[in-house]
């Protein structure tokens, strides 16, 4: 992902596949040190976009 390209709506929820960081259509976002660091920050994205699009809406 290039460095100055921001994730959308529509990139999300992402998912862990091993340490890769992936979005819904299968592309690469991010790589992490380890296959539990990735699950952890796929999470996390994933939270802070849900409570993105509550807070657009509320």
């Amino acid at each position: 992902m290039a460095d100055k390209e921001h994730l959308k709506p529509d990139d999300f929820p992402v998912h862990a596949e091993q340490k890769k960081i992936v979005k819904p259509d299968g592309k690469d976002i991010a790589e992490a040190r380890t296959p539990k660091m990735a699950e952890d920050v796929a999470e996390r994205l994933n939270t802070e976009e849900d409570r993105r699009e509550q807070d657009r809406w509320a």
